[in-house]
């Protein structure tokens, strides 16, 4: 997963470049500030309610054999997909958010449910000191048949971990504490060959002194002991150097996977990084250590040829992976964006599937070749039920939450810390924050319960219970895209009046957009709609009509385009005993 501008190629890694300024600038370790909150004026949210309003959605509506993609809407980036016999299992990047690496299960691959984040505890996540950007990469996961255990490999740039592995022998009851791998270099993944053999392959930088040009780089393969969980010193090897064609300085070969078909090795690579160059490699070799030779036919999916203002464009397509289907068919998912109006992308890198034709001897996306649609066909013998009995929903959708279930849904992050640490529901009849003493620009944890923008087009509404008795608490929603792009719409005080503020943050320099007194005596609805590039934050009082707060802003701070960074736009409930937003 990288980028941070929209170009259509890149002279140097994005990623790169964060993952090292996350080492270098982040070096103090920044532990959980709770502040000394006064726990009998706590901020009490009561009901939460998002609604998706895109127009494509209502221009192309399903047909009874019909399903859309992304199949995960908003920031799902990275997907990598495995099965166990009927079950299968896909995990997304999440950087800093907590928990980490969400999961998801399906029979069908259409209808998926989410059953957790395989990195949910601090032994496992430490991202408590980095930028949202930073923190875990592209997570690949694996199911070993030999052993029966799934493997979920990853790099978290940050908390000393590197290159790490966790696994379970069923992903719905948790995974092991991270074994640091010792090897250097970024998205690792793991192949289990037919003999019981194991290997990891990843990128790294070409051998000291072979760099040719900005942005060349290698996928290495290294043997893997199952018994240690370590690559065995000295059995690495180049396997790929450049891309397709190192002649002409393919940039960015990364996101490797390894699959068996048929006695030959294929090993399928992102080229040109994840941006408007971005696509879909393939090669193929007798041997998992190669020699490989690249398919006459690459890319075997990318967008980049397409002019750039086509209607209900989708772009950036790449970073896949894939899977055996129900009926022998081959799918693959991948991510990919859906950009606004403005061509700015504020949902994010999604999760796209698409079905694959492996019928020769490479496999090619069906229709991965051409400008994507958002429906597709539901395989043989699926019936679509997004949006139903727990199963994630797609389209335009509405989600509810009254904080009235046992536990949150798992929808729900923090940001750098878990959300255990300032979340208490089914009190006071809804969800309690316990604001800590950091706010939204800091890079430690920070009490903010976020759900993710889903849509070019929606509206998100939270009603607020609360009464804030000075000018340093505040609570309410931010629209977050990163700790340097963001919006604040809080209720906080000022003198003796209640104020409603809405503040700006861009490249860390905030400034108030507008404010207004209002009568904190009764419950406060705080909405923010969007419509493309348009945001406009409001509120009601006690259930009455809304009025809008500064008018019409634009998304462009939250979009990638504008913030940089490798995640969508973020929709918080936000409390903090540190504001330093003054009206």
């Amino acid at each position: 997963m990288k980028t941070s501008k929209l170009k259509s190629a890149w002279p140097c890694s994005p990623k790169a470049v964060l993952l090292l300024a996350c080492l270098l600038s982040y070096s103090s370790v920044t532990l959980m500030a709770k502040g000394k909150a006064d726990k009998s004026n706590v901020p009490v949210f009561t009901h939460f309610v998002y609604q998706g309003d895109d127009e494509l959605y209502k221009k192309y509506p399903l047909l009874p054999d019909e399903f859309y993609t992304p199949i995960l809407q908003g920031c799902y980036p990275d997907p990598s997909i495995t099965c166990k016999g009927g079950d299968y299992y896909l995990v997304n990047s999440s950087f800093a958010m907590f928990p980490g690496v969400p999961i998801f299960h399906s029979t069908d691959l259409v209808n998926w449910k989410q059953i957790g984040h395989v990195l949910d505890r601090k032994s496992q996540l430490q991202v408590e000191d980095c930028g949202i950007s930073a923190g875990v990469y592209a997570p690949a996961i694996a199911y070993n048949p030999h052993n029966d255990t799934f493997y979920m490999i990853t790099t978290q740039f940050s908390g000393g971990f590197g290159n790490m592995v966790v696994k379970t022998h069923d992903p719905l009851k948790g995974w092991s504490d991270p074994v640091k791998l010792k090897f250097d270099g970024i998205d690792p993944s793991l192949f289990f060959d037919d003999d019981g053999k194991a290997y990891v392959v990843h990128n790294d930088a070409p051998d000291k002194g072979k760099e040719q040009y900005s942005g060349h780089r290698v996928i290495k393969i290294w043997e893997y002991d199952l018994a240690t969980d370590q690559v065995i010193v000295g059995t690495d090897k180049i396997i790929v150097d450049g891309g397709v064609d190192i002649r002409k300085k393919p940039i960015w070969i990364e996101g490797p996977h390894m699959y068996k078909k048929n006695g030959r090795y294929y090993l399928m690579c992102a080229e040109g990084g994840t941006g408007g160059w971005h696509s879909e490699v393939i090669f193929v070799s007798n041997s998992p250590k190669g020699p490989f030779t690249p398919a006459p036919s690459n890319p075997i999916l990318t967008q980049r040829h397409f002019p750039k203002d086509r209607a209900d464009k989708v772009d950036w397509a790449g970073h896949a992976d894939l899977v055996e289907g129900p009926n022998g068919k081959y799918y693959g998912v991948f991510l990919a964006v859906r950009p606004n109006e403005k061509d700015q992308v504020n949902t994010g890198r999604e999760t796209f599937l698409l079905p694959v034709d492996w019928s020769g001897e490479f496999p090619i996306f069906e229709n991965g070749l051409v400008p994507l649609t958002f429906k597709q066909k539901l395989p043989k013998g699926v019936e679509n039920r997004t949006g139903q009995d727990g199963y994630f929903p797609n389209g335009n959708f509405t989600f509810e939450d009254d904080f009235s279930s046992a536990a949150l849904d798992l929808r729900w992050i923090g940001m750098r810390g878990p959300r255990e640490d300032f979340v208490a529901i089914g009190k006071k009849g809804g969800l309690l924050i316990t604001p800590f003493a950091t706010h939204v620009k800091e890079m430690k944890p920070i009490s903010a319960l976020f759900y993710r923008q889903q849509h070019s087009s929606f509206r998100a509404a939270a009603t607020l219970d609360y009464r804030p008795k000075q000018a340093g608490e505040l609570a309410g929603l931010t629209c977050y895209q990163s700790e340097n792009f963001n919006y604040v719409f809080g209720l906080t005080k000022k003198d003796k009046d209640y104020m409603l503020v809405l503040a700006k943050t861009e490249k860390g320099q905030t400034t108030v957009v507008a404010s207004a007194v209002v009568d904190a005596k009764l419950p406060i609805s705080l909405q923010v709609e969007a419509k493309g590039n348009d945001y406009r934050f409001s509120y009601a009082i006690d259930g009455g009509a809304y009025t809008n707060v500064g008018g019409t802003v634009s998304g462009d701070i939250l979009s990638t385009n504008v913030a940089g960074g490798f995640t969508g736009s973020l929709i918080g409930l936000y409390a903090t005993i540190a504001n330093d937003i003054r009206p």
